[in-house]
């Protein structure tokens, strides 16, 4: 019975050995191909258990997740001829593992040619903007473009490229001279534009004061001379009244006044003795 029972038991266990190396579990992370003889046979494996032939074929797992791959800096010319050291991370993923298997073979192949495929992108599509412009806001439109272009490619390799991000860049040091004069002579540009704006405007608002200034004063000119107009009337009516009621005294306060204004101490009248000028003189001497 004993001598039976020992093979009996060997073969259990190399039964169960066999079944542990026939069986093999999925993640929910992860998916699986089944590989034979170097090539893969059957479909993609979902989470879950499944059972594959021990010893000729072999289980090669891909992460389902978003990974990511930072790229190392390299230099891109800008359509001005400057170089720009550009520094980029992109998010990716592995939507077919046949393919992926077939073509990049696992992730250092992966992200080597996202590596070409990401580079080449940013380097065609940065090439058609100057510096300033992509330093003055349309970097994250030119990232959306270089992210579709990109993901086009990567999708014949099995792979979906989600975004590609800018992280950092940067000016060569010997360019950064350079860009700086050019923008302080943009910015200097700018100040003198402003300033002859500004100097224009301020003849402008000089002129319309002088016009509402010689518009003010004219006005005032011409209700002075109406009121002068109007005084000299009521003046000359007044006179006029005067002389109906007694034209001697009016004669005789108007030959007053002129006395007045003309006999001065340094005024020197040359008259006849029977001039008309003189008969109230006369008259006063007379008494």
């Amino acid at each position: 019975m004993r001598m039976k029972a020992g093979p009996t038991i060997l073969v259990v266990v190399a039964v169960l050995v066999l079944l542990n190396m026939a069986v093999y579990s999925v993640d929910q992370t992860q998916q699986a191909i089944v590989v034979q003889l170097g090539k893969p046979v059957g479909d993609v494996r979902g989470p879950g258990l499944h059972f594959m032939i021990p010893f000729i074929q072999q289980v090669i797992f891909f992460d389902k997740r978003v990974l990511v791959y930072d790229a190392a800096p390299a230099e891109i010319l800008t359509r001005d001829k400057k170089n720009l050291v550009v520094d980029n991370f992109s998010m990716w993923r592995i939507v077919d593992p046949l393919k992926f298997f077939q073509t990049v073979r696992d992730i250092n192949g992966a992200q080597a040619r996202l590596d070409d495929i990401v580079y080449s992108q940013l380097r065609v599509t940065l090439g058609n903007f100057d510096l300033t412009e992509l330093i003055s806001g349309v970097r994250g439109k030119v990232m959306d473009v270089v992210t579709k272009n990109s993901d086009q490619i990567a999708i014949g390799y099995g792979v979906r490229i989600l975004d590609v991000r800018v992280k950092r860049a940067d000016l060569p040091a010997e360019n950064e001279r350079h860009v700086f004069g050019r923008m302080e002579a943009e910015r200097h540009r700018q100040a003198k534009k402003y300033r002859s704006e500004g100097e224009e405007e301020s003849l402008k608002l000089k002129a319309d004061a002088d016009r509402e200034r010689s518009v003010i004063i004219a006005e005032a000119k011409r209700k002075a001379e109406e009121i002068m107009g109007q005084g000299d009337a009521e003046a000359t009516k007044v006179y006029a009244q005067a002389l109906q009621q007694d034209p001697e005294f009016y004669a005789f306060s108007r030959i007053l006044l002129s006395y007045d204004k003309a006999l001065k101490s340094d005024t020197t009248l040359v008259l006849t003795p029977d001039s008309e000028y003189l008969k109230y003189l006369k008259s006063s001497s007379a008494k």
